[in-house]
């Protein structure tokens, strides 16, 4: 490969050049296989070494491969995606179960949510505008294929909310003096909205949250950790959503 060829693909690391060139960066063969089954269109496609699972693929040296790879180990497969394109059908929300992130800028923990939600049959997710990028290499691959499945969405998510009280759709948040999670009454539908890894759900949102919910800790007097990691509070909270 040229270095200019290669110099395109490290380029895709910053969140400028992918929204400007509508691409993003995958790599692994069972993430590129599972992009390669999906309607997402695949650009390039580079491999080390030939294989039937990916006939089309260029094959490169391995130390090309090491210069476009954005992993510490770098993979054998690696592929140029272009970006989907994805409308947020706000209607839709009152039928639904819909994660809004507010301020989540971790892209581990963005790509973990990402995964949870497709786990638990959330088909969106509504992000603030100051969230991780959901194509951000990091993202890509923490989502383990789930980035094909749930759309992803950037908004003004005080918005979606204001909408959606106003229509009527629950909206729940988790707050430390919120009510006990397993003991609140939850719908089968409604918005849940997940906070910042450092200040929780702003005031703005928060305003707009109709009930608050606290998962405590065990035994519910026990004083430990302060709180708990987003993701994995994002995992507790949809697990007794769907588990009702």
């Amino acid at each position: 490969m040229t270095k200019a060829e290669i110099q395109a693909v490290r380029l895709l690391a910053d969140k400028r050049e992918r929204d400007a060139r509508g691409l993003f960066v995958a790599e692994g063969a069972k993430l590129v296989g599972e992009l390669r089954a999906s309607p997402m269109r695949i650009r390039h496609l580079y491999a080390v070494a030939a294989s039937p699972q990916f006939p089309e693929a260029e094959i490169v040296p391995a130390k090309d491969m090491e210069r476009m790879s954005m992993l510490k180990t770098a993979s054998d497969v690696l592929a140029v995606v272009e970006k989907p394109q994805v409308r947020l059908d706000t209607a839709a929300l009152a039928d639904s179960l819909t994660l809004v992130l507010d301020g989540v800028q971790n892209p581990g923990n963005l790509g973990t949510i990402i995964r949870l939600a497709d786990w638990w049959g959330i088909r969106n997710v509504v992000c603030s505008q100051d969230c991780a990028d959901c194509f951000n290499p990091k993202v890509v691959q923490a989502t383990m294929g789930a980035i094909i499945r749930v759309a992803v969405h950037y908004t003004d998510i005080v918005g979606v909310l204001s909408d959606a009280r106003t229509g009527g759709i629950p909206v729940y948040g988790t707050f430390l003096d919120g009510e006990d999670i397993y003991t609140s009454a939850l719908s089968r539908n409604g918005i849940i909205v997940m906070g910042n890894e450092g200040r929780g759900i702003s005031d703005a949102c928060a305003a707009r949250v109709s009930q608050r919910l606290f998962i405590p800790p065990y035994p519910a007097d026990r004083r430990g950790s302060e709180s708990l990691n987003v993701a994995v509070a994002t995992a507790v909270v949809c697990s007794e959503f769907r588990r009702r």
